[in-house]
C-alpha cells in the first residue's frame, strides 16, 4: 500500500499575516501552540472533502514546502488570493484530461499550487 501525505508545514515570517491569508482565501482555522520555542500554528483545512491538515511555523534558513490545494474554480481562487495580498506566478494551465492548475504565492513568499478537477481540460 502506498504511503500518503498526512501533514504539511508552511514556513512563515509574519504568523498573523499568514494566518489571515490562509483563513481568508481557503477558510482554514488555526490553533497556536503558545509553549513552543517559536510560533507554531496547527491548521485545520476542513472535514467535508478528503485532504490533510498541517501547520504554519516560524521560517528558518533551510525551510521550504510544496503544496497544492484543490479548489472549485481557478479563477475564483486567484481572485481571492490577489484580494488578500498573494500573487500568481503561473497562470491557469491545462493538464489535458485531468483539470487546470496555477502556481501562486502567499503573503510570506511561499509558492503553492491550486488545482481544479476537469476531465474535459485540453491544451
Amino acid at each position: 500500500m502506498p504511503d500518503r501525505p498526512s501533514h504539511f508545514e508552511i514556513p512563515v515570517d509574519d504568523p498573523d499575516r499568514a494566518e489571515a491569508f490562509y483563513r481568508d482565501v481557503f477558510g482554514w482555522t488555526f490553533q497556536r501552540f503558545e509553549g513552543a520555542p517559536s510560533y507554531y500554528g496547527m491548521a485545520t483545512t476542513g472535514d467535508e472533502n478528503p485532504g490533510i491538515n498541517g501547520a504554519l511555523f516560524q521560517r528558518s534558513p533551510e525551510a521550504g514546502t510544496s503544496l497544492t490545494m484543490s479548489v472549485d474554480s481557478i479563477e475564483s481562487a486567484v481572485a481571492r488570493i490577489r484580494e488578500h495580498g498573494g500573487g500568481v506566478v503561473q497562470d491557469k494551465t491545462p493538464i489535458p484530461g485531468m483539470g487546470y492548475f496555477a502556481t501562486c504565492e502567499d503573503t510570506e513568499g511561499n509558492r503553492f499550487g491550486i488545482f481544479t478537477n476537469d476531465p474535459s481540460a485540453t491544451m
